[in-house]
């Protein structure tokens, strides 16, 4: 099932980076230093978003990265 909340994911295990497209906006961030057990567990997980908020946001370093298409 699509997730209402994030778009699309992409993990880099050599950096430890999680970069996250959200829904409406497609505004991508990169949250550092996630742990591969932590996106393994992510990617599994029947709602992303409810995982996401309770395990990923607030809980590590981020950064916008870019903004997605503007109507």
């Amino acid at each position: 099932m699509p997730s209402t909340a994030i778009r699309y994911t992409h993990y880099d295990p050599m950096k430890k980076i999680l970069s996250v497209w959200f829904v409406p906006s497609g505004d991508r961030y990169d949250y550092e230093e996630v742990e591969p057990e932590t996106y393994a567990a992510f990617a599994a997980a029947p709602s992303k978003g409810r995982f996401f908020n309770e395990f990923v946001r607030d809980r590590y370093s981020f950064r916008l990265v870019e903004h997605g298409p503007r109507q």
